[in-house]
């Protein structure tokens, strides 16, 4: 989809036709489900958080700043939805395993330890890209996050491969310096 046909998209979602979010959700229904599957890494939360994806997007339709490059826009907007049920997952998490350390009790959720550490590494790394310059977040999110090359990236901002990969390649050394690896 074109960054064209996505504003007109927008447009038809402002004038409450439902057949723009349609549009939407026929073409990147596939690609925000990765995005979130890539975060919460679980079938059914991906699955839901989707979902709410859809419904946020159609309320929240007139905050999206036309030829702000569509894609990344999406991904960011569905990797901070996941972001944030992973918190409020931690937080349940938490709270169920307090109460029942106070009651005398040892239990443990299944999988607690792994969803703890991925959770607290989503929050610092979030943190780490947020210190990045606004130009370098956009490239990271749009080459980690919605796995675009970086042809598709200089394709959907407009820029020079050459500025991508700059940009991409200035950015993962910010990141290691504090203290993040770029994922393989």
């Amino acid at each position: 989809m074109t960054e064209a046909q996505f504003d007109a998209c927008v447009t038809k979602i402002l004038q409450g036709d439902k057949a723009g979010l349609r549009e939407i959700y026929d073409e990147y229904l596939s690609y925000i489900y990765r995005v979130v599957y890539g975060v919460v890494g679980r079938k059914e939360d991906a699955e839901d958080i989707t979902s709410e994806f859809f419904i946020k997007f159609w309320q929240q339709a007139g905050k999206y700043k036309s030829g702000s490059g569509h894609k990344g826009y999406l991904a960011t907007m569905a990797r901070n939805m996941a972001i944030d049920h992973m918190r409020k997952y931690k937080r349940e998490v938490l709270e169920s395993f307090s109460a029942d350390e106070e009651e005398g009790m040892t239990y443990e959720p299944a999988g607690t330890d792994d969803t703890e550490t991925e959770v607290l590494e989503d929050v610092g790394i979030k943190e780490a890209i947020g210190m990045l310059d606004p130009k370098e977040q956009q490239v990271v999110n749009m080459k980690v996050l919605s796995e675009m090359t970086f042809a598709e990236i200089a394709e959907e901002l407009r820029i020079p491969m050459g500025t991508v990969t700059w940009r991409y390649r200035e950015a993962i050394k910010k990141l290691r310096r504090y203290g993040y690896y770029e994922r393989a």
